[in-house]
């Protein structure tokens, strides 16, 4: 079943890039207390995600953030290494931050995970938008193509903070 306005976000964990090599990170330490725009994406430097998607948070963060929201948060299956090489590429290191969900676990636990198998993708996550009030949805959008960025893009989110 899939996620849904008002509903928690599952508990998993991630791994993120530090100094020391990847590290694990709980759904708990990285949305606790905190109001995000999370935002998923297939694949890292796939061409939706690199040249539309990640630019559109990139380029509104700014005004994402003036709307009192703590942080922009981006996840995808890629692993942690992927996800950080992505996130020095695109100038987004710092700025936004990157939870790898390498094995799919979140994705699958929000009921978000698709089939890339045919295009040799293997699992993968949909792509998605979400505004999450202290581990809580309060507002998201899935795009019903993976190919599309636009119900769940920066101007999407902004309409709705």
């Amino acid at each position: 079943m899939q996620i849904s306005v008002g509903d928690a976000l599952p508990q998993t964990t991630f791994r993120v890039m530090t100094s020391d090599g990847p590290a694990p990170k709980t759904t708990a330490e990285a949305f606790d207390g905190r109001k995000i725009v999370l935002f998923a994406v297939p694949g890292a430097f796939t061409p939706t995600c690199h040249k539309n998607h990640l630019p559109s948070f990139l380029t509104h963060l700014d005004a994402i953030k003036a709307r009192g929201v703590d942080a922009v948060v981006c996840t995808s299956t890629n692993d942690a290494f992927v996800m950080n090489a992505w996130a020095e590429h695109t100038g987004a290191k710092g700025k936004i931050e990157f939870l790898s969900d390498g094995n799919g676990d979140f994705a699958s636990a929000l009921g978000l995970s698709m089939d890339g198998t045919g295009f040799g993708l293997g699992i993968r996550s949909k792509r998605y938008a979400m505004i999450v009030d202290d581990g809580k949805v309060s507002w998201m959008a899935v795009e019903d193509v993976p190919s599309k960025a636009d119900a769940s893009s920066a101007e999407a989110v902004l309409s709705h903070l």
